[in-house]
């Protein structure tokens, strides 16, 4: 395999570069990040500026009115974006684009094409996950929200927990319990389009260590079309595995975000004096960086694997869950690292004049305690690779 890029392809990368600089300036930026939740002004201009340039199709097959650009290109934007855009604009447009999307062309009606498909491309539909519940999070099968059958209605009730985006969001792709009884409880479980807007939802934000919100969302007797089903009922579960393949690429979006963050440290440690020399003279600090280096690198391999599996239509199974958890733990071995090589000041927040790096390795450091539970713990993760990589029996 060769995992090194084209020329088309670092052209590529500079055609998006320009494009979120000149689209989306710092000032521009500061205004969205400022921006009250409840309002949205700059943040539907973000995803009109995307849509303006049919970025949110980028890997959406041409019939739907996408660029079907190759994994490696898709890789290439979406790194860019993330080091662009607000978390708070990034997260319902990946649901409704990378997620919601592709189940939608492969498995929805043509009802529900014909009206998604065209909004979520220019920016008008926004979507937030409701998966996770407060007894169902890793173990997504044992989800208690119900949908019940009235006519022409499914009548929802339960409550979904962490959900990212809900307060903004359009639409929220919600699963639901749909036969109780099934024998296993992964059967019996639908998908559906739920407007945000619809009577009986209630969204309670709740605060997190990181600067993102999350938050708790109600349902109460809430009335959803059965023309917005996705697909067959009871076969919500298949759906969900399915689009979490699309969802890997994240993977090597993270490798890409954290050598960022890697070469800033080194740069810092290089231009930082400490104890009448430079830092970078340390020997304890030179082993903990070339530490990272090495992991750093299998990081990137780990992610290019996955991109050239997902590309070839390998499926990637036991192989998305070792980047999974390699990735996310070497998040949390390289924020704590940078927060030794900040001292005190690393504790200062973005916003700070004094903060070292603008406080990013702060903020990195509190966010990277989610990523070994989001998207499926990682002790669950291990538990795949023992049974579906070495064929060991599950205990």
């Amino acid at each position: 395999m060769d995992f090194r890029t084209t020329e088309q392809e670092e052209a590529f990368r500079q055609e998006v570069r320009d494009f979120f600089e000149a689209e989306f300036p710092q000032e521009f930026l500061q205004e969205v990040e400022a921006e009250p939740l409840e309002k949205r002004e700059f943040y539907d201009e973000c995803i009109r500026r995307l849509a303006r340039k049919g970025w949110l199709g980028i890997g959406w097959p041409k019939e739907y009115g996408g660029m079907e650009r190759s994994m490696t290109e898709q890789l290439i934007y979406y790194i860019e974006m993330y080091l662009r855009l607000p978390q708070r604009v990034i997260n319902p447009v990946g649901v409704a684009t990378v997620l919601a999307a592709p189940v939608i062309m492969r498995f929805g009606s043509e009802e529900l094409k014909r009206e998604f498909l065209p909004k979520i491309l220019k920016g008008e539909a926004t979507f937030c996950l409701g998966y996770s519940e407060p007894t169902a999070g890793t173990d997504l099968a044992g989800l208690q929200t119900r949908a019940v059958a009235e006519g022409d209605e499914y009548i929802i009730n339960g409550q979904k927990a962490f959900t990212t985006a809900a307060e903004c969001a359009d639409f929220c792709w919600l699963s639901a319990k749909t036969d109780p009884e099934a024998s296993k409880r992964s059967q019996g479980i639908s998908l559906f389009i739920l407007d945000m807007k619809t009577p009986g939802i209630t969204v309670r934000g709740v605060p997190t260590m990181s600067r993102f919100r999350v938050n708790n969302v109600f349902f109460h007797d809430v009335r959803v079309p059965k023309k917005n089903l996705v697909g067959e009922e009871n076969q919500g579960w298949n759906y969900i595995t399915q689009a979490l393949s699309q969802e890997r690429i994240g993977f090597g979006v993270q490798a890409a975000i954290l050598k960022r963050t890697f070469d800033e440290l080194v740069g810092y440690a290089r231009e930082t004096r400490h104890n009448g020399g430079p830092l970078c003279k340390d020997p304890t600090m030179q082993h903990k960086l070339a530490q990272l280096a090495i992991e750093l690198e299998v990081a990137r391999l780990l992610a290019a694997r996955l991109v050239w599996m997902l590309e070839k239509g390998v499926v990637a199974y036991h192989e998305s869950s070792m980047a999974k958890v390699f990735v996310t733990e070497l998040e949390r071995r390289l924020t704590n690292t940078g927060m030794q090589i900040l001292g005190l000041y690393g504790q200062l927040k973005k916003g700070s004049r004094w903060a070292p790096l603008m406080g990013r390795i702060e903020d990195a450091y509190r966010y990277s305690i989610m990523g070994p539970i989001g998207g499926g713990s990682n002790e669950i993760q291990r538990l795949i690779i023992a049974v579906a990589g070495l064929g060991l029996p599950r205990g």
